[in-house]
């Protein structure tokens, strides 16, 4: 390499990962990603009966060994670890109950953990590996979606594409790499990078396909990259690289900013309703009128939305939603839902969100509108912003600054494992001894000294 390269910020960020370690890490930053780590594996266990996991589990296992040290948590088999992080990954994205990361617009855990889970099962890592290990895929995958900046997010799934370097420097840091091979692992993980938004319009499944592929990607460059495949020194910058070919307004400086200062895992949101985030301060700000005016549905004529850019770039595609994945990313259905059954759970997204007349009825009252100061403070802060007119001539206002799940309005451990527990049953394949079980593994995770399947045999 070149001395720009060295001390330029994709050496920083490679340079923390790979000697970053458990006792770096602080006590509250390491609490957050226990807690992360299993709103992860309930989303897991929640997607595993839902299409299209099923064509995920099938294919790896025709591709894959019929065995191996990785665990497949949806069906408590085991594989290479490539096809457990494929699996898994596909997984805990399907339900839209994984977490996610506001100013980077990336869902880290889907992303990390099953990659990470996977090395560490392999290599016989101990818990406080996997949770260093983590932490690193964090950090590094939030910054390169800051680094990709906004007009990266139009076009591109940013879990798809940044995912598959915070996967990446997860997997190595448990192979335990050095700084230079964590540059080679950086530089094949974003050449492989990739996701597209187009899948939304059609209703179609892709948005798994890139999460599991983020994972097993992000793995098999950090594999490689041990085994000598070497890969490009600044994959970030140049004329031909990331920057170039993915946006028009990155910053390569936010690689490295505050590396070992800024915790950027604790800032990560947990997901309350199921549904696409950008979704979620209206949900809120709309569910906070209603109850302040004592409003039901019927009362209501009309709802604005005052939302920022990125809102109007995902959910606009989807008009009348044909699939429950795609009523996800349906304002209009997901303010139906909360207007008409106050909740927009897992639950109503399977048996109301596309047969209930009245759902529908109030998902065409409703309007998405680009506004000055959600947009500005967009991604930093996620504002819910609605307007409404009521059948009797009133005009309200909904307004909230922090949708719940978002560090300052967050789920506690108790609420955690009342998600767990109804995640695991709703997904049909997990017990409530099996799911307590998990609980308890994971909250003492930093004390084993080998990561084991999480899954009871």
């Amino acid at each position: 390499m070149t001395d720009s390269h060295d001390h330029g910020p994709t050496w920083q960020l490679a340079d923390f990962c790979a000697t970053l370690r458990y006792d770096d890490i602080p006590d509250a930053v390491v609490a957050r990603c226990e807690d992360l780590f299993l709103d992860w594996l309930a989303s897991a266990l929640g997607g595993a009966s839902q299409h299209p996991i099923p064509v995920f589990e099938r294919h790896a296992q025709a591709m894959g060994p019929a065995s191996g040290p990785s665990e497949i948590v949806t069906n408590a088999t085991t594989s290479s670890p490539y096809y457990a992080a494929f699996v898994n990954a596909a997984a805990s994205h399907v339900i839209e109950q994984d977490d996610l990361h506001n100013s980077s617009v990336l869902h880290p855990a889907t992303v990390v953990f099953p990659a990470a889970l996977a090395a560490a099962q392999d290599v016989g890592a101990s818990g406080q590996e996997l949770i260093a290990a983590s932490v690193a895929g964090y950090e590094a995958g939030i910054r390169v979606g800051e680094f990709l900046g906004r007009s990266h997010y139009r076009v591109f799934h940013t879990t798809g594409t940044a995912g598959t370097l915070a996967a990446a420097v997860a997997t190595a840091r448990i192979l335990n790499v050095d700084t230079q091979t964590m540059i080679h692992t950086l530089g094949n993980a974003g050449t492989q990078a990739a996701g597209l938004w187009a899948f939304l319009r059609d209703g179609a499944d892709s948005k798994q396909l890139h999460t599991a592929k983020a994972a097993g990607n992000g793995l098999l460059a950090a594999y490689m990259a041990r085994d000598g495949l070497t890969g490009a020194q600044d994959i970030f910058g140049g004329s031909q690289g990331m920057a170039a070919g993915m946006s028009s307004d990155a910053d390569i400086q936010r690689l490295a900013a505050k590396l070992g200062s800024r915790w950027a895992l604790a800032e990560t949101s947990f997901k309350f309703h199921a549904s696409c985030r950008h979704t979620h301060p209206a949900a809120d700000a709309l569910a906070a009128a209603m109850a302040e005016h004592d409003l039901a549905a019927d009362d209501i004529e009309r709802v604005t939305t005052r939302v920022h850019q990125g809102a109007i770039d995902v959910l606009g595609a989807v008009d009348v939603p044909r699939t429950i994945h795609q009523a996800k990313f349906s304002m209009g259905t997901v303010l139906g839902l909360i207007a008409v059954h106050d909740a927009a759970g897992l639950t109503e997204f399977d048996t109301l969100a596309l047969t209930d007349d009245a759902v529908a009825a109030f998902r065409d009252k409703v309007s998405m509108r680009l506004d000055d100061e959600v947009d500005t403070a967009y991604p930093n802060r996620w504002l819910g912003r609605v307007e409404i007119e009521t059948t009797d001539g009133r005009h309200l206002e909904g307004s909230i600054d922090e949708p719940k799940g978002d560090p300052g309005n967050t789920l506690s451990r108790a609420e955690l494992e009342d998600k767990f527990m109804r995640l695991a049953a709703f997904g049909g394949r997990t017990d409530e001894n099996a799911a307590r079980t998990m609980i308890d593994t994971v909250w003492g995770l930093r004390e084993l000294s080998r990561v084991p399947t999480l899954r009871p045999h």
